[in-house]
């Protein structure tokens, strides 16, 4: 049985952290064996993978993005969660139209409140915004 969605968007997330830090290896993390889980379905993560895989693969489009988003910032200052958050969002609303923009910047919140700073959500919440409606 595959992981659902919003176990999924964490996973993604919680890779996408690690890989930005630059402590783990790509291959190592889409394994998600920190998960430690006896699964043998194949499929059991394939929405995390596909969700990681396709930011990295767009992740000059979706910096571009997010850069051009910030106000008296720059990404490379953004913390490493905020960061993730920001880029696996970006990814859906970019390229996952199947997902309602609305949807992906509430998961994007829920993110920032249990993994961020106390301030995170506003200020995912703000940029997400700002790119949807540029979208």
């Amino acid at each position: 049985m595959s992981v659902g969605r919003r176990r999924g968007r964490i996973l993604a997330f919680q890779a996408l952290a690690a890989w930005d830090m630059g402590g783990a290896v790509l291959d190592d993390l889409l394994k998600f064996s920190w998960q430690n889980e006896d699964s043998t379905d194949p499929n059991r993560y394939l929405f995390p993978k596909m969700m990681v895989l396709g930011t990295i693969e767009n992740i000059a489009e979706i910096d571009k993005a997010i850069q051009s988003n910030l106000d008296n910032w720059v990404i490379e200052r953004l913390n490493s969660v905020d960061k993730a958050i920001l880029r696996l969002s970006v990814y859906s609303l970019l390229y996952q139209k199947d997902t309602p923009p609305p949807i992906v910047i509430d998961e994007a919140i829920n993110l920032a409140k249990d993994f961020g700073t106390d301030d995170s959500y506003k200020f995912v919440n703000a940029v997400l915004d700002s790119i949807k409606n540029k979208s």
